[in-house]
């Protein structure tokens, strides 16, 4: 499993700019049940995933085609890590 942080390299004005398109891409992760979760930081200069559980070349791939990184106004750094301790009801993300 992955925690991908994303920063924002450009002004916010730009990035909003991109930020139907970044959604859709979500949304379509999601919907794959590649990504888990989403949302911004606090205070907004980026965002935070949890990505499922993949070969980090897959993950390589599909961060590449993140239109925030595509239109250069933001990056990725990712963490691997293995799920031990969960909370009930989430025992499938455990490995």
């Amino acid at each position: 499993m992955f925690v991908v942080t994303v920063t924002y390299t450009a002004p916010l004005e730009d990035v909003d700019r991109w930020r139907p398109a970044h959604g859709s891409w979500l949304n379509d992760l999601i919907a794959r049940r590649l990504l888990l979760v989403a949302g911004r930081q606090v205070p907004l200069v980026g965002g935070v995933y949890l990505m499922a559980d993949m070969p980090a070349e897959e993950l390589t791939q599909i961060l590449s085609t993140d239109p925030y990184v595509l239109n250069r106004v933001a990056t990725h750094t990712v963490v691997e890590f293995t799920p031990l301790l969960v909370a009930d009801g989430l025992e499938s993300l455990k490995s």
